[in-house]
């Protein structure tokens, strides 16, 4: 005689088991099925972190006909640092690296050529530059290191000619040494000023109150006259 209980199903896992359901993807006890929709569960498996690798590669040499030549010596070369690092198209052999081909900061290209931030990066070619720790302190910013002879044609390309850029030179020199002679007067007017104040405080206004009349101004010397009244003491002074 059968039996009319029914037999309890059994599912592979049970509702407390299952954490969440995404779409395709269902999470039981932290471990991730995706549906296939083919009737089965497929395991997820992390996907292993990316792992970046810095490939540093040089470039092939050049072919011979592809190969620069060199502006000194006309010989073609497959490799050159002045090249590698400036575009500059001299060999090793002929680098002369303290007199012809010789580097210059950005600070001294400045101020040496006149030139500005834009011309050395925004005008076009911007000029190639390497970076060096600064020798003075090391906590300072690197230092920018570009080839003096291309500092030298850039200037030619923004002050037209040599002639116009040693004309500016010199007056901006000029004003520089008006400016510190200016300086200078002023600092000795300041001084004969004060001699001739503690002169005056030291003799004459112990003995004597001067009584001045109205002063009078000497524009040969820039400065002003005034006599007393009294004594006919008469007191040259100047005016800041």
């Amino acid at each position: 005689m059968m039996s009319s209980q029914k037999e309890p199903r059994y599912h592979p896992y049970s509702k407390c088991d299952v954490v969440s359901i995404d779409k395709s993807v269902i999470t039981i006890n932290g471990t991730k099925f995706k549906d296939t929709g083919g009737g089965f569960l497929l395991e997820e498996t992390p996907e292993k972190a990316e792992v970046l690798t810095a490939c540093v590669t040089e470039e092939a040499p050049l072919f011979k006909d592809d190969r620069p030549t060199c502006d000194k010596c006309n010989k073609t070369f497959s490799k050159s640092w002045l090249f590698d690092t400036f575009d500059f198209p001299v060999c090793d052999e002929c680098k002369d690296s303290e007199e012809e081909h010789r580097l210059i900061t950005k600070t001294e290209a400045m101020k040496e050529y006149l030139l500005k931030d834009h011309d050395l990066d925004k005008r076009e070619p911007s000029l190639k530059f390497i970076k060096r720790k600064n020798p003075h302190n090391s906590h300072w910013g690197d230092m920018k290191l570009y080839l003096q002879l291309q500092i030298e044609k850039r200037a030619l390309e923004v002050w037209g000619t040599q002639e116009k850029l040693e004309e500016e030179l010199e007056k901006r020199e000029e004003k520089r040494v008006m400016a510190k002679s200016k300086k200078y007067q002023k600092q000795m007017k300041e001084l004969r000023m004060a001699v001739r104040s503690s002169l005056y405080n030291k003799t004459s206004a112990a003995a004597h109150t001067h009584e001045f009349a109205s002063e009078t101004y000497n524009s040969d010397d820039d400065n002003y006259t005034r006599v007393c009244t009294t004594c006919q003491y008469e007191e040259t002074f100047e005016k800041m």
